[in-house]
């Protein structure tokens, strides 16, 4: 079931494009005079396009859209605790977390050199987790601190990310330490 549904999200733009490229096919009288500009368009969209690939390479864009899936309860209430707004992370780099406006729960997560779409998972820990399935990208949310982690790629890419809130979590704790679990008092 998975499978047809996914295969029928990928084909259904795809049909949608060769639907409009079929209607907007020239008439014998007109193909003579716009065929060199269609070539040239051409041969600049596929440029365009090996760009977009090679810069795609170092940068994981994943656009938001209509075709995501529908959240259940859990993982609506996963993301209300999610902290949005820039968030300063360790050696001066910083992670903005914006929810998406077209897909309530969704959020945007980017920053220098990456930019996911991301859903709400619901763990057992009650750490906030979202994911980006596609792209591999993990957003870690526990009370003191935060991350990014590509897991395709096996790398963090921030790491020590504070909101205001989980700074003064991380300023309590160096206050009062909790006390070690290997200490038998």
């Amino acid at each position: 079931m998975k499978t047809l549904i996914a295969t029928l999200l990928i084909a259904a733009p795809l049909m949608v494009v060769n639907h409009a490229a079929v209607a907007a096919t020239p008439t014998k009288s007109t193909a003579k005079t716009t065929a060199p500009a269609k070539k040239s368009a051409a041969k600049k969209g596929v440029k365009a396009a090996a760009g977009a690939a090679a810069a795609g390479a170092a940068v994981a864009v994943v656009a938001a859209g209509p075709a995501s899936a529908a959240l259940s309860t859990e993982d609506l209430a996963v993301s209300e605790r999610v902290f949005k707004g820039r968030i300063p992370c360790e050696l001066g780099a910083h992670v903005n977390v914006t929810a998406d406006s077209a897909n309530p729960g969704y959020f945007i997560v980017d920053g220098r050199g990456f930019k996911y779409h991301m859903a709400p998972v619901s763990t057992t820990t009650g750490t906030v987790r979202l994911e980006d399935k596609a792209a591999g990208a993990v957003w870690l949310q526990i009370a003191n601190k935060s991350m990014l982690m590509n897991q395709k790629a096996g790398q963090r890419l921030a790491d020590e990310c504070m909101s205001p809130e989980q700074q003064q979590v991380a300023d309590a704790i160096k206050k009062n330490p909790p006390p070690s679990l290997l200490d038998n008092k």
